[in-house]
């Protein structure tokens, strides 16, 4: 039995209160269950239809295995002819008696990425409602085993966001009419800036579903007919929400899903016709593949920001995009090419004015400049400590005294990273006392990026053992790992 055949379950089946229950909760080893007692389908014809194995089919009934893939649940509502609307899906293409491919098998083990989508307004919904409804129905913990360790799509991501720089198509409006006005479309916006806001200042205390919930809900408003204002500015609101939930997401180390909302946040900053926020995003890109030792890929992700905002960015997002690619040239080690980035990030940000740019590249100021700099000076100067160790410091103590602990994530890994500087120059105990500053700061987020950073400055502790203050910090460092 394919799963574009008609449905196998019959209405009686499909209209049971215990049914629709488990249906409406995902509870499918009771839905399978009652499929095989009320509908007549065995274990091997439920697999087939729902293109599962008998073997997955029997522990999904046994309890052993829960179903929390969207691409699995879609195969289960085609397979067996279940209205999306009992799985709190959209409705079906069979519903509508349109034929429809089946949903791709889910490959065992690892999750992979989403599939590619056009450059069009209601692809990039169907991707919002794709994203929002697979990881709404896992929690973080199924979150982290599904997507920590797949790698990184690199440069034949590219060719894919070229699209970016190209007008938006033409779509067909949706049929349903929705009902939005502007200041229902304004506190969506207030929304998603205290989201980005919050997870900007608080690292990583806002919750994950909150953002992905908001996300879903403005997706679902585009499904719907909205004057073309109103349809700009949704837009805009879910590249801002997608560019949260993937800044979360690159921050709890979940680096796929983190490219795929980028992705999104691309796609819907482009349907909002706002290539400075979508500049932004390529920024984001750009800096993933950086720290995951990619900075020809993020070099060339930079570019292509730079190339869609030339006309419309600010001061400050052309200074940030130079520390990227200064970022990017340190990295591949063009000294001078850095060095040159950077001057050009300073000349751009010393034009920049108050109140003339969007709030979310507000925090792009001569502190954050100082400390990027300082970064990846340190970065040369794991290399060659004599000759930049000591401007890394310099660069890092002016972003500290810029911006304080109310920094959060930045303060950490600032002050982290001056520990490190002042081990590299062989000041032992300057390094000591900076490390425990640091932890201080550290304890503060649960950003892992900064659990990551400790995990480099450990090193400098090992191999002075006889002085205990050393050791004391040593364990400091040990113990916040572990936890």
């Amino acid at each position: 039995m394919a799963a574009t055949t008609p449905g196998p379950l019959t209405p009686d089946v499909l209209d049971r209160e215990d049914v629709r229950r488990a249906l409406a909760e995902h509870d499918f080893a009771a839905v399978f269950s009652m499929v095989r007692k009320y509908g007549g389908l065995s274990q091997n014809r439920i697999a087939v239809a729902c293109q599962l194995t008998p073997g997955k089919v029997s522990t999904i009934i046994s309890g052993k295995h829960r179903v929390t893939s969207f691409d699995v649940v879609c195969r289960i509502a085609d397979g067996l002819r279940i209205p999306g609307a009992l799985l709190g899906l959209a409705p079906r293409g069979w519903e509508q008696n349109q034929q429809v491919s089946s949903p791709p098998v889910e490959p065992t083990g690892e999750r992979t990425s989403i599939q590619e989508t056009p450059w069009r307004s209601d692809a990039t919904v169907d991707l919002a409602t794709h994203l929002t409804r697979s990881d709404l129905l896992m929690d973080r913990r199924e979150a982290t085993r599904a997507f920590a360790g797949v790698a990184l799509t690199g440069a034949a991501l590219l060719d894919d966001l070229e699209g970016w720089l190209q007008p938006a198509a033409a779509v067909d409006p949706p049929a349903r009419r929705g009902r939005l006005g502007s200041q229902d479309v304004q506190a969506l916006e207030s929304t998603a800036r205290a989201f980005r806001t919050w997870d900007h200042k608080r690292d990583g205390g806002l919750r994950p579903k909150a953002v992905l919930g908001q996300l879903s809900e403005v997706a679902g408003h585009l499904e719907e007919y909205q004057r073309p204002e109103v349809e700009s500015r949704l837009h805009g609101v879910m590249a801002q929400l997608a560019g949260t939930a993937a800044t979360m997401a690159w921050d709890a180390g979940l680096q796929r899903r983190a490219q795929d909302y980028y992705r999104l946040a691309l796609r819907s900053s482009h349907a909002g016709s706002d290539p400075v926020f979508g500049a932004n995003v390529l920024a984001g890109m750009a800096r993933q593949m950086l720290y995951s030792d990619r900075p020809q890929d993020a070099l060339e992700l930079v570019r292509l920001a730079q190339d869609g905002s030339r006309e419309a960015a600010g001061p400050r997002v052309r200074a940030m995009l130079h520390t990227r690619e200064a970022w990017a040239y340190a990295a591949l080690g063009r000294v001078t090419a850095f060095r040159r980035a950077t001057d050009q990030a300073a000349e751009a940000l010393s034009t920049a004015a108050g109140g003339e740019e969007p709030y979310w590249i507000e925090y792009f100021n001569n502190a954050e400049l100082a400390g990027v700099t300082g970064g990846r000076l340190l970065d040369l100067a794991r290399h060659d400590p004599r000759q930049y160790a000591e401007d890394a410091a310099n660069e890092i103590r002016d972003a500290l005294a810029r911006r304080g602990p109310e920094a959060g994530r930045s303060h950490a890994l600032d002050s982290i990273g001056l520990a490190e500087c002042l081990f590299l120059v062989g000041d032992v105990s300057g390094g000591v006392a900076q490390a425990h500053r640091a932890l201080d700061a550290a304890n503060n987020t649960r950003s892992k990026r900064v659990r990551d950073q400790l995990g480099n400055l450990y090193p400098y502790t090992v191999g002075h053992s006889a002085a205990r203050a050393v050791g004391e910090v040593r364990a400091r460092i040990r113990d916040l790992l572990s936890n």
